[in-house]
């Protein structure tokens, strides 16, 4: 079952999301619905349709449907699932109309873009392709395509950077292949919408996270919060100079559903708490100072294990904030939902 910081999360949502009239009678498809983002978009949807009464629909493409009995063991009997790789995904093989979609199917872990690069760059490209004919051939009213703060590279400024920003990425580095990848994804939403009217956006997501992720997830916020719960110092590996911004999960949602409805085809935006920028060392230190003084914080450098390039990504967000969206939770109460959502599900593991 779902813990109750999920619950509380996406009841929340409900409450709060304003556009909820647009969704009525509508029918969702959702790629990477297993993933952090994907379940979580699935989960407040159906909140939406169980506190409105909306009639949504959701079809969710997932590739292991026991992973997906097990994120949605509380919702399984709600959404029509579709197991199938990306590439085989068609009007013929979904066989029902389609009002929107939002894109996540994704790799996310830098270590799997090191070890499967090829994957991770063609998951990106023909996957995206394979998203973007089937909207094309279905004339959906909308698709969201998640994109990454990555696409900017590597800067060294503290600027506000707008979407129109360009930094410095290698192609010919291995881990550039996640990079690269949605780069080129980007250009594939862009000309799909100029040369097909698909009506495509793209959200340019800033790291986000909440209620939801694994325990064992092997990101920075989590191995922080991880550390803390468990009573132990948190180790950098890294001189955790990199800065950035962050979201959390429900925000994030939300973000994309005023993309969804409001935005403008083709182009892209970036989500993220403006709020919310801050460096790895920084964010190390925030963890050990609000929930566990008890523990210190170490630099131990490692080579070699597919970390992003030293950057500082201080994203624009005033594009999305012009259509009505602005984020609900702080820094301070992201991590505090975690550490309870981590915490619960360690007592009770």
């Amino acid at each position: 079952m779902d813990n109750y910081v999920i619950k509380e999360d996406v009841l929340q949502f409900a409450e709060h999301f304003e556009l909820w009239e647009d969704l009525r009678g509508k029918t969702f498809l959702i790629t990477g619905a297993t993933g952090l983002i994907g379940s979580v978009m699935v989960k407040c949807l159906l909140a939406l349709n169980n506190l409105r009464k909306l009639d949504i629909k959701i079809i969710a493409v997932v590739r292991n449907i026991e992973k997906a009995k097990k994120v949605f063991s509380d919702e399984y009997d709600y959404i029509d699932f579709r197991v199938m790789e990306l590439n085989n995904m068609s009007v013929n093989t979904i066989n029902t109309h389609v009002d929107y979609i939002i894109h996540l199917a994704s790799p996310t872990a830098s270590k799997f873009f090191v070890e499967h690069p090829v994957e991770t760059l063609r998951t990106a490209i023909e996957g995206t392709t394979t998203v973007l004919e089937y909207a094309r051939a279905s004339i959906v009213l909308s698709m969201v395509y998640a994109s990454s703060l990555e696409v900017y590279g590597t800067n060294d400024t503290n600027n506000w950077l707008d979407e129109q920003f360009q930094g410095y990425l290698n192609p010919t580095e291995v881990r550039s292949s996640y990079n690269m990848g949605k780069r080129a994804a980007e250009c594939l939403c862009h000309s799909y919408a100029k040369e097909y009217a698909v009506p495509v956006k793209i959200a340019r997501m800033t790291q986000t996270f909440g209620a939801g992720i694994e325990y064992n997830d092997n990101r920075v916020f989590a191995q922080f919060v991880r550390k803390a719960i468990e009573n132990e110092d948190i180790e950098l590996h890294t001189s955790g100079e990199t800065r950035r911004m962050y979201c959390y999960t429900t925000d994030a949602v939300s973000a994309m559903l005023y993309l969804l409805l409001r935005g403008v085809n083709g182009e892209a935006y970036n989500i993220a708490n403006k709020d919310s920028y801050i460096s790895i060392r920084d964010m190390a230190d925030l963890v050990r100072e609000h929930f566990n003084k008890d523990i210190s914080v170490v630099v131990s450098l490692k080579e070699g294990q597919g970390y992003a390039p030293q950057t500082m990504l201080r994203l624009d967000t005033s594009k999305v904030e012009k259509l009505g969206w602005k984020p609900r939770h702080s820094l301070e109460i992201m991590f505090e939902r975690l550490i309870a959502y981590m915490n619960d599900i360690k007592c009770n593991a």
